[in-house]
């Protein structure tokens, strides 16, 4: 695979990541969405086939790593780092990318949420206190966030969930050369995503992917969306570091278990 290959299927892919797990979170989440309230179920799933989909994407150009710590894992199992920045870079922009499309997307939606004061409502102590923590009105469309703040839970469950998905990968999802995601790995880890949402994904929302969090809270601290809150950047070095840590800890254990 080209360098030019790789930012592109990264960038491609990652954006169509983000752009349907970001969906179905603006879909249950935002006033006038036909899906609003659909509960944790449709998000677990729709993340899990916005997985699916951008694999199968942009397989043939990158081999769908998505996701830093899979680049950092597969760095770690065969010793090949050239093109870790190459693809940390497409999945970056690709989250960034996705981020946006959801916004446009749903921007009637964002509009009349932000707007409604039932639901913004007047500033109270309480609230002001919310919007400091970063529990902005859409935040959690764009990135996660824990439902108990505390440091060293929420940092390994982070850590936890990413090991089970790269553990996944590395073990049932490769395809034949090694570098990335095959068809059949495609779906197994869109379950594996899927069971880690509804199993895993409770305390923090399950980041388990720092660019799929980093990408899309830059956005939402940059967009100009009226009563969003705070980006919440003191929770945001959590689901970047957790999932590396998380990937590398992975490696680790398939080269001493399975390799």
């Amino acid at each position: 695979m080209s360098s030019s290959d790789i930012f592109i299927g990264e960038t491609i892919g990652t954006a169509v990541l983000i752009l349907l797990g970001g969906g179905v979170c603006a879909a249950v989440t935002l006033k006038a969405s036909k899906a609003r309230n659909a509960g944790w179920l449709a998000i677990a799933f729709g993340w899990g086939f916005a997985v699916m989909t951008a694999v199968y994407i942009s397989a043939p150009l990158s081999g769908a790593h998505l996701n830093p710590a899979v680049t950092l894992a597969l760095a770690i199992k065969d010793g090949g780092w050239d093109n870790v920045p190459i693809y940390w870079a497409g999945q970056l922009l690709g989250a960034m990318i996705g981020a946006t499309l959801v916004w446009v997307a749903y921007y009637g939606q964002f509009q009349a949420h932000l707007t409604d004061k039932e639901i913004v409502g007047e500033p109270t102590a309480k609230s002001v206190e919310a919007e400091e923590k970063g529990a902005g009105p859409v935040l959690g469309i764009f990135s996660t966030g824990p439902e108990v703040r505390n440091v060293v839970q929420n940092l390994a469950t982070e850590i936890i969930g990413t090991v089970v998905l790269i553990l996944a990968i590395l073990t049932q999802g490769l395809n034949d050369k090694g570098n990335g995601l095959g068809t059949l790995g495609a779906l197994i880890t869109a379950f594996v995503v899927v069971s880690i949402g509804l199993s895993l994904g409770g305390p923090t929302g399950y980041a388990i992917n720092p660019a799929r969090d980093l990408g899309p809270r830059i956005v939402h601290a940059l967009l100009p969306l009226p009563n969003k809150g705070g980006s919440d950047w003191s929770y945001a070095w959590i689901p970047v570091v957790g999932p590396l840590i998380g990937g590398a800890i992975a490696a680790g254990l398939y080269n001493v278990a399975f390799a």
